[in-house]
C-alpha cells in the first residue's frame, strides 16, 4: 500500500506528506506547496478551502478570528478536517518507528552475538544428546564412535555448511533435499532430479532411435559419482532414514529429520539395525554386545562390541601351510595364512639343476633346454624344462604343403616339398588372394589396382590395393558437444568426442570447467576454498563459491589485541573480527576516599547522544540513534565502613559515602528508673551523664514510665500491685478469694497471702467445708469421707444380701468384699434336688406331647386310607374320628399347680 503523502505527488517533483490532501470525489489530489516549502507558510497564513472543481486553495485569513469561528472553519471545510486527521496519523506513526528504533538499539546493546551463539551451542548440544541417547545406553556413554556422524550434525546445523553443490547455494531447514547414500552428500532436490535428467539425456543422446530405451543407463552423483538406475531418480522428499515423506521442520530436531529410531542396515551388514534417531551422514558401527571367539578359534568364545567382533588371541596361529610341512607361525590372524617364509633346497621341474627358493613355490623352471631325444631317435625335445614326457615328435604324421591344400606322408627327416598349386590365401587385404605358386614365407602385398573410394565416401580414385586412400575433405558435422566441428580430415562419419576444453565458468565464479567439452551442466567445482578467523589459525574448508556466505569459523584462540583502556592487559576472549567487547575488568582506580573503584571498566562506555537532530516534520525518517565512546566518572564508593547507629545498638556496614550516624528504627531499649521497662521511643541519641557508669540506663533523651506494676504476682495470686510501676518487691496481698470447696457444694472466702503461702496440706483443710463427702461410688453407695479433693476411695464398707445362683440361700458382706470378687455363695444339696425334679417334670411333658403328635398323625392316615376306598360312596359326609384323652392330657393340671406351687415356696 502506498504512503498516503505519495499519492498524486509524482506530477512537479517530492511533496511532503503535509502537503497533499486527498479529495473524496476521486480526483487527483494536486499538492499545496507544489512549487517547494511556500506552500507551507501560505498554509499558516491563510485558510485552506475547496474549490468548486474540488481541489483545495488557499484562502486569505480574515478578521472574525475567534475561537468558535475557527470551529466553525474547520467544520466546515472537509479539506482541513482530512489535513489534521493526516496530520495526526503521521504522528502515530512517527512516535511508533522512533519506539521501534529504539527497543532495537537496545536490544543489540544488550546482548551479544556471543551470547546467541553461547545459546545456539547449548540447544544444539541438546539435540545431539537426545539423538545420541539409546546408542551410548548401550555402550555405557562411550561416544567415540560417534565422531563421524557428530561432524556430519554439526555441518546440519551450522549456518552456510551444508552446501548444494549443483547451485553452490545453502540448504535450509525448510527445503525439500536429497541424500547421496555413497558420500552422503546433500543436494537440493530440485537440483539432483535436474542432474539426474540432464545426465540421462546427455548418455542416450548417441544411441539411435532403435537403440533407444533398450538400456537403463545409470546417473552419478555429482560429488562421489555413485551410479543410480533411471529408477532411483528421487522424485519425492523424504527424510534421512526413508520413514517420513515431507518431515515436519521443528527445532528440536536435526534439521530435515522425523525424530524417529533410524533402523537402518548396518553396513557391512551384521543383522542389527541403526539406534540413533533420524539423522545425516553413515550410521556409526554397531554397539550390540555379541560372544565370539577370535580368529584361529583357540581362545574361549568373550563378549564384544558387533562392529569389532573379529579379534586375534595374539597366540601362534598353528595351521599348516600350503607347503605341507611346516606350520603358521604369524599371531592369530583373519584370512588364509601367508605364504611360508622359509627357505629351503628345491629342484627345477626337469631335475637337473638345484637351487635354495621359498618352501611356499617349491615348483620351478630352470633355462636349459631338455635336449631328451624323441621317438623317432632322430630329433632330441626342444621345450624348456619341463615335466613328464616329452610326447611324438612334432614332424612325424601327415604333413600339409605351405598352402596346405596337399597332405604328405614322409619320415621326420625330410621337410614337406611345395605342392605347385596356386597359393590363394587370402591377402591382408580381405578381397584379393594371392597369385602365386604355392611357397613358404608371408604372401606379398596385394598390388592390384582398384578403385577405391575415400573413408568420407566423398570421392573415387583407381589405385593399388594396398595402398589407404584419405581425402583432403574436412569434416562438418557437430561433436557430440553441440558445439564444435569435427574439422578431421576424410571423416568417416564417426566422429571422436571433441578435443578442446569446456571453458565455461562453473558456478563458484571462480574457476572454469577443466573437462572436455560437453553438453549440459558442468560439473561442481572440485577445489575447496579455506575460510580462516581473524588471527588465521582456526581454518575451516568450504566449497569453492561460499566463502563470500558463509560465516567465518569460530576460533578457540585468545584475542591478542592490545588493550584501549587503562589496564594493561585486556580480560581474556576468543579471536573474533570487529571491535572488542567492553573491557569488564574492575577499574581500580584510586576514590578520593583512598578505596579503589570495584565497577567494571567504564573508560570507552557507549552514551546515547540525544536532540542533536530536529527532524523537519512528521515526514522525516527518524534517524538511528548515535552513540558515543567517552569516559564515564567513577561512581560513589560503596565499600562498606562499619558504623554504629545513634543508640548503640548495632553496626552496620554501610557505603563509604554515606558512612555517617544513623537510626536503626528500633525501640531504644535502655531500662529506666523503674528498672522493669525500657524506652520505647526510635532509636535515638541518648545524652550520658558524668555520673552513670552503665551504658544501657536511660537518659534525659528517653521516655518517663507511665505503666502499671507488672511483676509477677505470688503462684496463685490473680491479683494485680495496687502500687505504680516501682522498683523492688511488691507489698503481700491482702484481699479475700472467693472459692468453692472440693465438693463443689459450699462457698468459702479464704485470705489471699494464707492461700497462696500455704502447703498442700494447709491448702487441702482451708479448702475443705467439713462435712461428708457427696460423691457415688462405683458400687453405687455414698462416700463416707470428709470433703475431700481428688477421687473418693473404693474401699466401700457397706452391707449387703449376696445370693446363690438359684435365689433360695442368701448371706450379708461387706460391698467392697464383692468388688473385689473374695466372697462366693454356692448352691447346696437341697437346690440340685429341686433341680433335677424341675428337670424330669420337663421331660414328662415332652415326652407326652411326641405321643399325643403320633397318635392325631395315624388317625389322619386312617381317614385318608377310608377315603381312597371308596366306602359309604353315595353319602356325602365327614368321617369323624374320636380320639381317647389319655391320662396325662386329663390330670396334667391337677398335678403341676401343686409342684409348681411348692418349688415358688422353696425359692
Amino acid at each position: 500500500m502506498e504512503a498516503p503523502w505519495r499519492q498524486g505527488g509524482r506530477g512537479r517533483g517530492r511533496a511532503r506528506p503535509g502537503d497533499e490532501l486527498a479529495t473524496r470525489s476521486g480526483a487527483a489530489a494536486r499538492p499545496v506547496a507544489a512549487r517547494g516549502r511556500g506552500g507551507a507558510r501560505a498554509a499558516a497564513a491563510g485558510t485552506i478551502g475547496e474549490g468548486a472543481s474540488g481541489e483545495c486553495r488557499v484562502l486569505p485569513p480574515t478578521r472574525a478570528a475567534g475561537p468558535r469561528a475557527g470551529e466553525l472553519a474547520v467544520a466546515r471545510s472537509p479539506c482541513r478536517w482530512r489535513e489534521l486527521s493526516s496530520l495526526k496519523k503521521f504522528d502515530e506513526i512517527k512516535k511508533a518507528n522512533q519506539a521501534a528504533a529504539k527497543k532495537l538499539v537496545e536490544d543489540q546493546l544488550s546482548s551479544s552475538s556471543e551470547d546467541d551463539d553461547e545459546d545456539a551451542e547449548v540447544k544444539q548440544g541438546k539435540i545431539l544428546d537426545k539423538t545420541f541417547t539409546i546408542y551410548t545406553s548401550q555402550t555405557d556413554g562411550d561416544a567415540s564412535e560417534l565422531e563421524r556422524t557428530r561432524q556430519y550434525m554439526n555441518e546440519a546445523f551450522q549456518s552456510g555448511a551444508m552446501t548444494c553443490l549443483i547451485c553452490i547455494a545453502s540448504v535450509k531447514r525448510n527445503q525439500a533435499v536429497w541424500s547421496c547414500c555413497g558420500c552422503f552428500c546433500i543436494f537440493h532436490l530440485v537440483c539432483i532430479q535436474k542432474w539426474a535428467k540432464d545426465s540421462l539425456f546427455l548418455v542416450s543422446s548417441p544411441l539411435t532411435d532403435d537403440d533407444f530405451g533398450k538400456k537403463d543407463y545409470p546417473w552419478p552423483c555429482p560429488k562421489c559419482r555413485f551410479e543410480y538406475r533411471r529408477s532411483e531418480t528421487p522424485s519425492r522428499y523424504y527424510c534421512y532414514c526413508g520413514k517420513v515423506e515431507n518431515p515436519t521442520v521443528d527445532p528440536w530436531l536435526v534439521p530435515h529429520s522425523c525424530g524417529q529410531i533410524c533402523e537402518r542396515e548396518f553396513k557391512p551388514s551384521c543383522g542389527h539395525k541403526c539406534l540413533l534417531l533420524c539423522h545425516p551422514g553413515p550410521c556409526p558401527p554397531c554397539p550390540k554386545m555379541v560372544t565370539t571367539t577370535c580368529h584361529c578359534k583357540k581362545a574361549k568364545p568373550v563378549p564384544r562390541r558387533c562392529s569389532a567382533k573379529e579379534w586375534s588371541c595374539r597366540l601362534p596361529c598353528g595351521r599348516t601351510l600350503p607347503c605341507g610341512q611346516h606350520a603358521c607361525e604369524n599371531p592369530c590372524h583373519a584370512g588364509d595364512c601367508q605364504p611360508c617364509p622359509r627357505v629351503s633346497k628345491q629342484r627345477c621341474i626337469c631335475g637337473r639343476q638345484t637351487a635354495e627358493r621359498l618352501c611356499a613355490s617349491p615348483q620351478w623352471q630352470c633355462d636349459q633346454v631338455c635336449g631328451k631325444c624323441l621317438p623317432c631317435g632322430n630329433h632330441t625335445c626342444e621345450k624348456v624344462c619341463h615335466a613328464g614326457p616329452c610326447g611324438d615328435c612334432p614332424r612325424s604324421g601327415k604333413r600339409s604343403c605351405p598352402c596346405g591344400k596337399t597332405k604328405f606322408t614322409l619320415p621326420c627327416t625330410e621337410d614337406v616339398p611345395t605342392c605347385g598349386d596356386s597359393c590363394d590365401k587370402v591377402l591382408e587385404c580381405g578381397i584379393h588372394k594371392c597369385s602365386q605358386r604355392c611357397h613358404r614365407g608371408p604372401c606379398e602385398i596385394c598390388r592390384q589396382e582398384v578403385e577405391k573410394q575415400c573413408r568420407c565416401g566423398k570421392h573415387t580414385k583407381r589405385m593399388p590395393c594396398h595402398k589407404p586412400y584419405l581425402c583432403e575433405t574436412k569434416c562438418t558435422k557437430i561433436r557430440d558437444c553441440q558445439k564444435h566441428q569435427c574439422r578431421r580430415k576424410c571423416c568417416s562419419g564417426n566422429c571422436p568426442p571433441c578435443d578442446q576444453v569446456c571453458g565455461r565458468t562453473l558456478g563458484c565464479r571462480n574457476h572454469k570447467c577443466p573437462s572436455g567439452c560437453h553438453r549440459g551442466s558442468c560439473n561442481p567445482c572440485p577445489e575447496t576454498v579455506d575460510v580462516k578467523c581473524n588471527c588465521g589459525k582456526t581454518v575451516i574448508k568450504v566449497p569453492c563459491g561460499r566463502e563470500r556466505t558463509i560465516k567465518p569459523p569460530k576460533c578457540k584462540q585468545l584475542c591478542s589485541r592490545p588493550p584501549t583502556c587503562h589496564h594493561s592487559s585486556q580480560e581474556k576472549h576468543y579471536c573474533h573480527f570487529g571491535r572488542c567487547p567492553p573491557c569488564r575488568q574492575p577499574c581500580q582506580k584510586t576514590l578520593t576516599c583512598g578505596h579503589l573503584c570495584p565497577v567494571s571498566c567504564h573508560d570507552e562506555a557507549l552514551v546515547k547522544q540525544t536532540g542533536l537532530h530536529q527532524s523537519a516534520g512528521p515526514w522525516e525518517q527518524p534517524s538511528e540513534p548515535a552513540f558515543i565512546q567517552t569516559a564515564l566518572p567513577c561512581p560513589p564508593c560503596e565499600v562498606p565502613i562499619p558504623v554504629e547507629c545513634l543508640g548503640q545498638h548495632e553496626v552496620s556496614p554501610l557505603p563509604c559515602h554515606s558512612a555517617n550516624p544513623y537510626s536503626c528504627k528500633r525501640f531504644c531499649g535502655r531500662l529506666l528508673d523503674c528498672q522493669n521497662h525500657t524506652c520505647m521511643k526510635e532509636c535515638h541519641h541518648v545524652t550520658e551523664l558524668n555520673s552513670s557508669t552503665d551504658g544501657k540506663k536511660a537518659g534525659p533523651e528517653c521516655s518517663q514510665c507511665e505503666e502499671e506494676c507488672t511483676k509477677p504476682r505470688p503462684a496463685g495470686c490473680p491479683h494485680r500491685c495496687v502500687l505504680p510501676c516501682h522498683p523492688g518487691d511488691c507489698p503481700s496481698c491482702l484481699q479475700m478469694v472467693k472459692i468453692k470447696c472440693h465438693c463443689k457444694l459450699s462457698v468459702l472466702y479464704i485470705e489471699c497471702l494464707k492461700l497462696t503461702c500455704a502447703d498442700l496440706k494447709e491448702k487441702e483443710l482451708l479448702i475443705s467445708c467439713r462435712n461428708q463427702c457427696p460423691k457415688e461410688l462405683p458400687c453405687g453407695h455414698r462416700c463416707k469421707e470428709i470433703c475431700h479433693s481428688g477421687s473418693c476411695p473404693l474401699n466401700c464398707s457397706q452391707k449387703v444380701k449376696l445370693r446363690c445362683l438359684c435365689k433360695r440361700l442368701k448371706k450379708e458382706v461387706q460391698c467392697s468384699k464383692i468388688q473385689e470378687g473374695q466372697v462366693s455363695l454356692e448352691c447346696d444339696a437341697l437346690c440340685k434336688e429341686m433341680k433335677r425334679k424341675a428337670y424330669e417334670i420337663k421331660e414328662a411333658e415332652a415326652k407326652a406331647a411326641l405321643e399325643e403328635e403320633k397318635r392325631r398323625q395315624q388317625a389322619e392316615l386312617e381317614a385318608f386310607e377310608n377315603r381312597l376306598k371308596g366306602r359309604r360312596k353315595n353319602k356325602r359326609r365327614k368321617d369323624e374320628v374320636e380320639v381317647e384323652q389319655s391320662s396325662w392330657q386329663k390330670y396334667k393340671n391337677l398335678i403341676m399347680l401343686p409342684v409348681f406351687g411348692v418349688a415358688v415356696v422353696m425359692v
